[in-house]
This record gives structure tokens, C-alpha cells and sequence, in this order.
């Protein structure tokens, strides 16, 4: 870290105005207008910290390799932060049930022993094993392990999390799983519609029963679906789900984006759903999942032997908002909060009122040209954690 700060100013992402926004304790004790006789060309944007719902790993730590690499969790939330991400979700995918509890322990333990971490990490999301089978919705996962969800299995898996799962994926095409949903959302548990051939009424009875959300809506898919009814069309509809979409320009073509966004309105989230690769140079890469694995120089990560098929996401956060800003499909007050202060209030955390007087100060300064997004400094709880001047020295 370096070191607590009592002002930070920029131009204030909402209303455009340059602002002085000032610091005591880690909260924003004021928003005051900056005298235009003191404003500079070179001020910044300013924004609320954004807020990831699903980070499977960043920079060579992955949360999927089992046993997790040592440092992986401290790790990437430090370095998260040169990505504007102040909080996000650690993502556990399908796997064996005793590499998951392996996962769930190294996570929590990982945040027991590091404030820093602890500070950042707002929840576990696990994606899976409760989920389709079948070939195409399954994506990347693993066969041999999806499988019917089962209350004494995620018992002991919450229990090795130390209660720290938040969210959970699951398809609700299974046998029992109404009851499941409703035992997850006794316990407060946000139950989201994933990787999933479920029919229509299985969409809409695991609705009534709880789950609110949709992760990464139209992705992990059938290749070919039915005209109508299908599930993509089925969680379109409900109103009661809001909908994660990957915005990086490669998962999702701008016309499906646009469809989402309209019909979801603020009720659609970004997450980047970045593997461990994000944030890694531009080459090839033998990957746990998938093989051998290349990531474009444009950001675009495929499988080596048929680019043609994605092998997950390797963009951030800022990426997302940049390509909503550039194709026109979002305002960049709008995107961004689709990043930060709307997942934050799904999930209700202390920083979903954004940059009011009383939240958190977890803020971003970012410079925007030609659409594009660099984060020029980041803040924590009013600790300023990445500086781009600092960074680039070292």
C-alpha cells in the first residue's frame, strides 16, 4: 500500500464536474466543487472502486489449480487493483468434491491471514457442480463431476469456506433442486442460473424459489438452440433475474449486448470472468483446461488447435466498460456503474452508494482517451493502493 490519503480529486464521472472528494477514516466525508480557478486540463476521471462477481484467477494465480499456489489469493487481490477492482469473488468451478473443499479452505484461510485480502475477497463464487451436463452449456467444465446438487455436500463445503460462499451457479434441469435454491436463500446465499439447458419451467420455478441472477448470459451455450422457447430467451424474461454479461467484445457480439442491455436495463452487470491468463503477455500457453491455449496480442484468448473456440476470458473489468462506451451501447456513467455500484448493491455491500458522502472510499482515477480506459490510481478504504506513475518506475 501506499499510504492513506484525506483528498482525491477529479472530474466526477456522473456529473462531469471537477471535484475534490475528501477522506477520513477510509469513508468520503465530503464532495465539494474544485475552484474552476485551480482546474487543470490534466485532472482525471473519478469513480466508485468496481466490483467483480467472478474472477477465476489473474496473473498466474488460478483459484482452479489444485492445490492453489500459496500467495494466489493476496496476490491477485494486489494486483486486481491496477484493474480499478477494489472488491470481487474469488470463482471455484467444477471439479472433484475434495478439490473443492481444498479450494474453499486455501480461500478462506488465505483471507483469515491477510487483511488486505480479507478487506478485498467480498465472497466466494462457486460455479458448479450443480450444473448441465450436457455438451455446450457445460463449457469448460468437467463431465465426470456435474452432477445433481446436494444439501449435506455444500454444507460441508460452506463449512470448509468458513460461510464465505456467496454466490452459487447452478442449473436448475436437476431433480431437487427448488430445494436447494430455497435452503441457499434461507442462509442468504444469491443462487445464479449458469451453465444450464433447464426448460422453461424449471427457469421459472427456480425464480419463484429464489435465484436472482444469470451468469455470463449467453455464454455456456448450446451452439444451436430452439427458435422458442430456450433458456436464453426464458431468463430474458424473468424479471426477477438480473444478468451478468462478459462485454469484452469477444464473448458476445454487440447486437446480443444490445438486446441484454435494453431488455435488462439496470439490471445488468458486467463481470470479465477472467482466468488466471488475464493480465499475462500476449503468446501461447499450456493450459490445465483446454490444452494448449493463445492469447492475441487484442486481447482475444482461444484454443491453439482451433481458434475458432474460445478458452475463457482474459480481459478486466475496464475492458467491458470501454467496449460498451466505444460500440455506443452505453453511456460511460452507465457502464461504469454496471461494474461498480450495481453489483454492489445486489449484493449488498457497504460501498453500493458509490461516491456519497458516508461510503466507503474505494475509488478509481482513470484517464479515458479514445474510448479507451487506463486506471491511473486506485483506493482502498481511503489507502491509496496502485499508482500508475509509482508502477511504471518500479
Amino acid at each position: 500500500m501506499l499510504g492513506s490519503v484525506t483528498t482525491v480529486e477529479g472530474i466526477h464521472y456522473k456529473t462531469k464536474e471537477p471535484v475534490t472528494i475528501h477522506i477520513e477514516h477510509g469513508r468520503i466525508k465530503d464532495i465539494e466543487p474544485i475552484d474552476p480557478e485551480k482546474i487543470n486540463d490534466s485532472l482525471p476521471w473519478v469513480a466508485p472502486g468496481l466490483v467483480d462477481l467472478q474472477i477465476n484467477g489473474y496473473y498466474g494465480s488460478d483459484f482452479n489449480t489444485i492445490p492453489i499456489a500459496k500467495g494466489s489469493v493476496e496476490n491477485t487481490t494486489r494486483g486486481l487493483w491496477k484493474e480499478g477492482v477494489t472488491s470481487y469473488y474469488p470463482t471455484v468451478i467444477t471439479n472433484g468434491d475434495e478439490e473443492i473443499e481444498q479450494a474453499l479452505q486455501s480461500i478462506a484461510a488465505a483471507c483469515d491471514g491477510d487483511p488486505v485480502s480479507q478487506a478485498g475477497v467480498q465472497g466466494i463464487h462457486l460455479e458448479g457442480p450443480f450444473i448441465s451436463p450436457e455438451d455446450g452449456p457445460r463449457g469448460a467444465h468437467d463431465k465426470r463431476y456435474a452432477k445433481a446438487p446436494s444439501w449435506p455436500l455444500y454444507q460441508k463445503w460452506q463449512e470448509a469456506a468458513q460461510g464465505r460462499i456467496k454466490i452459487i451457479t447452478l442449473s436448475p434441469e436437476w431433480p431437487g433442486t427448488i430445494d436447494f435454491i430455497e435452503r441457499c436463500v434461507d442462509q442468504g446465499v444469491t443462487v445464479s442460473i449458469g451453465h444450464t439447458s433447464a426448460s422453461a419451467e424449471q427457469i421459472d420455478e427456480a425464480v419463484k424459489a429464489g435465484a436472482r441472477m444469470s451468469t455470463h448470459l449467453g455464454n455456456g451455450a448450446h451452439l444451436m438452440l430452439p427458435r422458442h422457447p430456450n433458456y436464453i430467451w426464458e431468463q430474458l424474461s424473468q424479471d426477477g433475474l438480473s444478468a451478468c454479461i462478459i462485454a469484452d467484445g469477444f464473448h458476445l457480439p454487440e447486437s446480443v449486448l444490445k438486446v441484454i442491455l435494453r431488455t435488462k436495463g439496470e439490471k445488468t452487470l458486467l463481470v470479465s470472468d477472467a482466468v488466471y491468463l488475464s493480465g499475462m503477455a500476449p503468446g501461447a500457453y499450456d493450459n490445465h483446461i483446454g490444452g494448449r491455449v493463445v492469447l492475441t496480442p487484442e486481447g482475444r484468448l482461444h484454443l491453439a488447435e482451433n481458434p475458432g473456440l474460445l478458452a475463457g476470458s482474459a480481459q478486466l473489468l475496464p475492458r467491458g466498460i470501454s467496449h460498451l462506451v466505444k460500440n455506443g451501447l452505453a453511456a460511460l456513467e452507465e457502464a461504469w456503474d454496471m461494474a461498480s455500484v450495481r453489483p454492489s448493491a445486489f449484493m449488498s455491500l457497504p460501498t453500493q452508494n458509490g461516491l456519497t458522502v458516508g461510503s466507503p472510499a474505494d475509488l478509481v482515477l482513470f484517464e479515458l482517451k479514445e474510448q479507451r480506459i487506463t486506471i491511473v490510481q486506485t483506493y482502498k478504504q481511503g489507502n491509496r493502493v496502485f499508482d500508475l506513475t509509482t508502477s511504471t518506475k518500479e
